[in-house]
Formats: structure tokens, C-alpha cells, sequence
């Protein structure tokens, strides 16, 4: 299954998400506040139909790949109602931002431009790889938020160096000894890992910018499985982690190699992600990022 968008997962899964906590998983995890370049993909949007906006939230993850350009995946950006709107933060905790705007009493339209004049997001444009969806071979799950035709960028509201995307088909070049011992990090703002409770299974926590080592599995032409099992040091991605980087420190640098899409169910085992160095990525990214 995909790691759905958090909203989409509160509405099936009764999931509550008015309590910051840690997000990712909690276990070996740690908050990421150097990680200034990855942000929260937040939208306003009208969810009963009747033309007014009723939910301002967080729904995924994202990486600045320049100054105006927000990486994320092709299924958060996608099936939004007429007239949602979209956004950017690069805060830490955009789970506390939304708490102090609710605790005002505002409408989520006013909770919105609040939010716009206190710097705390900004609006951006979607755009998806054409080709979405495609066969599980190569699902084109990519997507970025532009902000290159707004008068306001993340560079003009935030301090941060874009990440750094790979060279054309760096892991095919890497043995799998290298792709083995390498650290893979995995950052963003989702859930926690299944929690059993009187109601059931739920996701708590998310809306903070959290960071967790993961282990390499396998990979092929379009994909990287990486692992998240606890009791081998790992942590890894949740729901509401989509489109969120997967670093992979190579040759003394931090590389977004791949985006967190999909995992397992209770977020316990393997988080795969979407690789962002083949053919059919780099030719989405083009006309929106200088790409090495």
C-alpha cells in the first residue's frame, strides 16, 4: 500500500492528529531541525462538497530541490478537490502551528492566510509526472510544488541549502557492498508506527520533522526497498512520510536518492522508495531543477 497522506488515513483509521509527538517511527528516531531544506506539504481544501473550505492540514512530506522547487510524490498532489490550495512549510513542528491557529477559533480559510502572513507556509503550484499512474514497474509516483510564478519563494521565508539530487543512474553504479554500508536516512513529517488501543489499531503523532536511519535491502530499475526493523538499529517512514527524501551519504554528502511511497500496513518492516536518478524521474525534474 502506499504511505497514503495522513488526512486520508485519519478519515479511514480514526487517527487523531491535535497531540504533537514524534513522527516517522518512534523508535530510533530523533528529531531533524538541521534538516532545513525538508518541509510539510499542507493544503486547504473543501472536503464536503458544499464550496467552502473546511480542513487546513498537513498531508505529506518534501524536499527543496532549489530555491522555488519542493519534491514530493505524484499521489499527494493528485484528486484534491476544485479549488484546494497548496503549500509549503519548512517549519519544525507545523503540527504546532496548526494547534495554535485552531486554538484561536479560526475558520481553516482564515487559519490559511494567517499562516501566509506570519511566514509560517507558502502557496505553491502542483505538477505530476504525466505518466501517473503507472504500472508497478515504474508507478512515475513523482511530483513537485513550484513556487517559480509566485511572488513569494521558501528562499525568501526560510535559510536553507536544497538538497542534492543524485547524479543519472548513481545506484547502478554503487555495489550493493556500497549501497549495503551505506547510511540511508529517511526524513519527514508522518505518523508513528501502529499503536493498539480500546479502538483499534491507530497512527499517532506526526507534524514534526523527524529523522531515522534505515537499512539497505534491494533495489531495481525504478525502486529501493529499505528496511525498518527495530531490533536491527533501524526506524523508518510513516503514513504522511510520502514524498519525503531518502538520503543516502555518499561520498561525504548527503544524496536525495529516492522518495518514500509506499511500506507496509503497521509501518514496521520495509519502506520503499521511488528513485530519483533513472531516466524517467530526471526527465519529470528537468524543467523544473538544474539537475548534475
Amino acid at each position: 500500500m502506499r504511505l497514503l497522506p495522513a488526512v486520508t488515513i485519519a478519515a479511514v483509521a480514526g487517527l487523531a492528529l491535535a497531540s504533537p509527538a514524534a513522527a516517522i517511527n518512534s523508535y530510533n528516531a530523533a528529531p531533524a531541525p538541521e534538516r532545513t531544506e525538508v518541509g510539510a506539504y499542507v493544503a486547504l481544501w473543501d472536503k464536503t462538497g458544499d464550496g467552502v473550505p473546511d480542513r487546513f492540514d498537513w498531508v505529506c512530506s518534501g524536499a527543496m530541490v532549489d530555491r522555488d522547487t519542493f519534491l514530493t510524490a505524484a499521489h499527494c498532489t493528485t484528486d484534491w478537490p476544485e479549488g484546494t490550495r497548496h503549500f509549503i512549510s519548512l517549519e519544525q513542528d507545523v503540527q504546532g502551528d496548526l494547534d495554535a491557529l485552531t486554538a484561536q477559533g479560526l475558520t481553516p480559510s482564515e487559519q490559511a492566510a494567517t499562516a501566509l502572513a506570519r511566514g509560517w507556509v507558502v502557496e505553491a503550484t502542483p505538477h505530476w509526472d504525466p505518466a501517473y499512474p503507472g504500472p508497478s514497474s515504474n508507478a512515475h509516483d513523482i511530483a513537485v510544488l513550484d513556487t517559480a510564478d509566485r511572488a513569494v519563494s521558501p528562499a525568501d521565508v526560510w535559510t536553507f541549502t536544497p538538497a542534492t539530487l543524485p547524479a543519472a543512474g548513481l545506484l547502478d553504479t554503487l555495489p550493493r557492498r556500497d549501497l549495503e554500508a551505506a547510511r540511508w536516512w529517511a526524513v519527514g513529517y508522518g505518523t508513528q508506527e501502529a499503536a493498539r488501543g480500546p479502538g483499534g489499531l491507530t497512527h499517532p503523532g506526526g507534524g514534526i520533522r523527524m529523522k531515522a536511519q534505515l537499512g539497505f535491502n534491494t533495489i531495481n530499475k525504478s525502486w529501493v526497498r529499505l528496511s525498518m526493523i527495530a531490533a536491527q538499529g533501524w526506524g523508518g517512514a510513516c503514513y504522511g512520510d510520502s514524498g519525503g527524501p531518502d538520503f543516502l551519504e555518499y561520498d561525504g554528502h548527503l544524496v536525495l536518492a529516492a522518495t518514500t511511497i509506499t511500506g507496509d500496513g503497521p509501518c514496521y518492516a520495509t519502506n520503499v522508495v521511488y528513485r530519483t536518478d533513472t531516466a524517467s524521474a530526471r526527465a519529470f525534474l528537468v524543467p523544473f531543477v538544474a539537475l548534475p
